[in-house]
């Protein structure tokens, strides 16, 4: 045998074995069936609880926000209601008059912006979710609880009532 032919043999050895180390390196990494499974349960709970955690905090944050926007309205709407009243009011200044209808009309914008809505009252059907009942007439050209006057308004964030308007209630 020649030399060359020696070292051939040799190097075929040596990936062969090199082969036979990766083969039982690769068997020892693997993991038993079971415990796979098992792992892989696990991993799919996780993953799952992490998902529902992410939408529950997320609605955590939106009713938290929608609370403390409802808070800050709250607070905010007797001004508007002042606004409006000195809206109504006869004067002889009428750059004046037109200065507080702006400012109101400010205030507005900003609540709608914000999602706040105004509680239609006058000429709906009285809904105690809605509107706080504070008198009642007899108007025969009314329908049975439809709402003849308003107090004062009432104002909502979504679904979720800021203030009740407060109403006067025919028949």
């Amino acid at each position: 045998m020649s030399e060359q032919e020696i070292n051939k043999k040799e190097e075929l050895k040596e990936e062969e074995e090199k082969k036979q180390e990766k083969q039982e390196a690769k068997n020892e990494e693997m993991v038993p069936k079971a415990e796979y499974d098992e792992l892989d349960d696990r991993f799919k709970r996780i993953l799952a609880e992490f998902e529902n955690f992410k939408k529950r905090s997320m609605k955590e944050r939106e009713g938290l926000y929608n609370s403390i926007l409802s808070d800050v309205v709250e607070v905010i709407l007797p001004v508007v209601d002042n606004l409006e009243n000195a809206a109504k009011v006869e004067t002889k200044d009428e750059s004046y008059k037109q200065g507080v209808e702006l400012v109101l009309k400010q205030f507005k914008d900003v609540l709608k912006s914000k999602g706040v809505e105004e509680i239609k009252a006058v000429g709906e059907t009285f809904d105690p979710s809605l509107h706080e009942a504070v008198g009642s007439i007899e108007d025969e050209t009314k329908g049975e609880k439809e709402i003849a006057q308003e107090y004062r308004k009432g104002y909502k964030i979504g679904s979720r009532i800021i203030r009740h308007s407060m109403v006067v209630v025919a028949n």
